[in-house]
């Protein structure tokens, strides 16, 4: 167990304070115990326990006041009331100054056990609550990372590396887009802090003043408008994962108290006059040279050396274009189920075009290129002819009808001209039946790559006994071709 739930029993009587921590202690949880009022004072400030079995007779001071000092310390607090006096009155008392339950002695011990169960279950349930209302965005779970190229073996090896270890620290590197994100939401995900949350701040979208309360919170009174505690991410998240992306955005003198909750694995609230553990892994991630900006000041060395302890470095995608062909039909896929499409893929020359093209959005501007393909593409394979300019005259990929090399080839298909040569009629049918190809036998799409018109496509594809495929089945001459009467030889 990553971080064992703490639990503090107060009672003088020294069996039932046995007996209490024994049970608990077996049933997996981290347990102390105290036998007076200052004693489970002292205990309380340095153990720091989510849950209290608190008697109400103590010798030195009445359970009760206990109970308004502790939950006015953590009102978050579950405490349960023990005593051998169990009357109506004192009972309803503890209930409305924040008792969760009330047992009188004798008790039995399973009834307690179950108690115990119950309320950290309770405040499981309500932390992901908690997470989940201040969630302002959520991206899509089927977000992931995808590519089997060299570069992104070594990231998925380094993944499973940090998240085994458990690491505190780790920084992801990479330019814009490339994926630094998902890195992280893998990291949480494969690692044992996986039913913990996750949740990611981003220092260069929050400013500078507001930094300090969104990650550690404030005390009520903290300032003018804090009328009531308010929990920061460390708190929210503990036990998972914060992820601070863009940290070379963050601001000088807040990078010197990151670097305190890392080496102390504490913070303070603001307003607040004590310190509350932090459980959690910190992610970092950013595109910026930080080993430059510590160089130019910008950027705290003993900071940087911290989270550089362990560094996964996402490559950029003009690296790992053998990746391309398996995002696109990773998107395809993701955006097929998210606007009831049934897209099968994307056309020859679309994806020539595609593997060409340098991408310095990386994969966050491949995916948005293709969503937009899928808005705007109606057929079942998504052809070229809405791929933005920048695209098709950077990437020129080797498509074009007519071409040549040392070797004969034409249009990237091995046709060798023949000793006896091939006549033009021949090499007209071979061009159509390139464009059909290129085209998935689009005869639209065809018609364009061979600037004509469609129905002098299908009228040459007639005269040469070609398929909508492309493959020969008959030839004609002089046929009608929808109505209109089309000589053999127009063009």
């Amino acid at each position: 167990m990553t971080n064992k739930n703490r639990i503090l029993v107060v009672d003088d009587e020294k069996l039932i304070s046995w007996s209490l921590a024994t049970m608990l202690k077996k049933e997996g949880y981290d347990v102390e115990t105290a036998a007076s009022g200052n004693e489970a004072i002292l205990r309380f400030t340095e153990f720091r326990p989510q849950l209290v079995l608190l008697d109400v007779c103590l010798p030195d001071v009445n359970g009760l006041d206990l109970l308004k000092r502790f939950k006015a310390a953590n009102e978050d607090l579950y405490v349960i009331m023990i005593t051998a006096y169990a009357h109506a009155d004192s009972a309803v008392q503890a209930l409305q100054e924040g008792a969760e339950d009330y047992f009188g002695k004798p008790f039995n011990l399973d009834a307690v056990k179950h108690v115990v169960n119950k309320a950290f279950e309770k405040t499981k349930l309500k932390k992901e609550v908690d997470y989940f209302r201040g969630e302002l965005r959520k991206k899509s779970d089927q977000d992931k990372l995808v590519g089997n190229s060299q570069k992104m073996i070594e990231v998925f090896k380094m993944i499973k590396v940090c998240a085994d270890a458990d690491a505190k620290t780790v920084l992801v590197t990479g330019e814009s887009g490339t994926g630094k994100e998902l890195v992280a939401k893998a990291l949480h995900m494969h690692s044992g802090r996986s039913e913990a949350p996750f949740i990611e701040v981003n220092c260069a979208a929050i400013p500078e003043n507001l930094l300090e309360n969104e990650l550690f919170g404030h005390e009520k009174g903290a300032y003018t408008d804090a009328s009531k505690r308010h929990k920061g991410v460390f708190e929210m998240a503990e036990g998972g994962t914060v992820f601070l992306d863009e940290i070379g955005d963050m601001p000088f003198l807040m990078q010197a108290k990151i670097l305190k909750v890392i080496e102390s694995k504490r913070f303070r609230r603001l307003g607040g006059q004590e310190d509350v553990e932090a459980n959690v892994r910190i992610v970092t991630a950013t595109h910026q040279n930080l080993q430059q900006m510590v160089k130019e000041g910008k950027f705290r060395s003993d900071l940087f050396f911290r989270l550089n302890v362990m560094n996964i470095a996402l490559p950029p995608l003009r690296e790992r274009k053998e990746d391309v062909p398996a995002l696109i039909q990773y998107f395809i896929k993701t955006l097929n189920d998210e606007y009831g499409r049934t897209v099968e893929g994307a056309c020859e020359d679309t994806m020539e075009y595609l593997t060409g093209y340098d991408w310095p959005g990386n994969v966050r501007e491949l995916r948005n290129c293709i969503e937009r393909l899928m808005m705007l593409e109606k057929e079942k394979m998504l052809g070229s002819e809405h791929l933005s300019p920048e695209i098709t005259q950077r990437s020129r990929p080797g498509n074009q009808l007519m071409r040549a090399n040392s070797n004969n080839e034409f249009a990237g298909e091995h046709i060798l001209l023949p000793p006896e040569g091939i006549s033009l009629e021949e090499l007209e049918k071979l061009i159509i039946q390139l464009a059909l190809k290129k085209s998935g036998g689009n005869q639209t799409k065809a018609a364009k790559y061979l600037k004509t018109s469609r129905d002098t496509l299908r009228y040459r594809m007639k005269k040469f006994g070609l398929g909508e495929n492309g493959k020969e089945e008959g030839r004609f001459d002089g046929e009608e071709l929808e109505g209109e009467q089309i000589a053999p030889c127009g063009a």
